[in-house]
């Protein structure tokens, strides 16, 4: 019994599972990324340049894994977790990277003033947070995400848009994960205005 439970701590969807049960709000998915939505989420973030790439909410490492596979540098990738048991897990599948322990809505806060982020790469259940907290995480990203930067966004809800969310972007061509359980879409978008031209 004791090494079933030390599995379940130390292999990804056991750690997922118990993650979601002892702290559901802090989850949004209802299953570990698969690797094709991985994939598609590393598929959009482009490869040149040298600010960082930024992914919140890792989870158990599934995208994280396939930005590394993709060939963004562990130099650039960088790491925002909110849940301590993830953080754990995360420094200890990827000790080259930098994996911050802290919340998207302080994430000014947690970065270094002279860093570039070319990218953010977000597995944050925006749909099933507060409407203040999604704008609170959205102000962030307009605030930390350089001109031309890519912001991608992976989501349950495989139709609709929500334009009036994301003021200071546009939205490219979203991309289809059909063998994630559940199904997911991939939305890319590009930052088009600086901080100071956000009203």
């Amino acid at each position: 019994m004791h090494k079933l439970a030390g599995l379940v701590q130390t292999v990804s969807p056991g750690l997922f599972l118990k993650e979601l049960l002892n702290n559901p709000e802090s989850v949004g998915a209802v299953w570990p990324s698969s690797r094709q939505l991985a994939c598609q989420m590393a598929a959009q973030v482009p490869l040149s340049g040298d600010g960082l790439v930024l992914e919140l909410g890792a989870g158990t490492g599934a995208v994280t894994q396939a930005l590394l596979d993709r060939g963004i540098p562990a130099r650039r990738l960088w790491i925002v977790e909110r849940s301590p048991s993830f953080v754990q897990h995360l420094r200890h599948r990827f000790p080259a990277l930098t994996i911050i322990g802290g919340d998207a809505v302080e994430l000014e806060s947690l970065l270094p003033a002279n860093k570039t982020i070319d990218a953010v790469v977000s597995s944050l259940p925006l749909r099933s947070l507060p409407a203040d907290v999604v704008q609170a995480v959205l102000a962030q990203w307009r605030q930390c995400l350089a001109v031309d930067g890519r912001l991608v966004q992976f989501t349950y809800a495989l139709w609709g848009g929500d334009a009036d969310l994301f003021t200071g972007f546009v939205e490219e061509p979203s991309h289809y994960a059909w063998l994630n359980l559940p199904p997911a879409r991939v939305r890319t978008f590009r930052r088009v205005f600086s901080a100071a031209g956000v009203s």
